[in-house]
């Protein structure tokens, strides 16, 4: 759960002294979702299967952090575009979603741990 929200939470976050950066908090998530080039250009990157935009790079970068803290350095608009990513991504993707936690949880200790904040919102992981 928590790999999606990061993904929703930091596309194009990186990690900054106590908070991410919020230079592209501005990013049309819609805008990704909806289109299979640019979802899959990010898959990517995290998946080191591509190349990386410097927005890919900085999310690449932030993302075990954001999950094995909580997402704490998180902006509330990046944790708002976490849930939204993630809400997408199991419901709409979730091929996708599986090889990200295949990657960023392999062992399945976060899906564990946010799995009850993932109910509260109404995601099923």
């Amino acid at each position: 759960m928590k790999v999606a929200v990061i993904i929703l939470v930091l596309v194009g976050c990186a990690i900054a002294a106590e908070k991410y950066t919020t230079k592209y908090d501005n990013i049309d998530l819609d805008q990704i979702l909806k289109s299979d080039r640019l979802l899959n250009n990010y898959v990517n990157c995290l998946l080191e299967a591509g190349n990386c935009t410097p927005d890919g790079k900085e999310l690449k970068k932030s993302l075990p952090d954001a999950l094995a803290n909580d997402c704490s350095k998180c902006s509330a608009k990046q944790r708002d575009g976490s849930e939204k990513v993630i809400r997408f991504l199991v419901n709409k993707r979730p091929q996708i979603w599986e090889k990200l936690a295949k990657k960023y949880d392999p062992s399945g200790q976060y899906k564990i741990k946010f799995e009850g904040e993932a109910q509260k919102v109404g995601i099923k992981l």
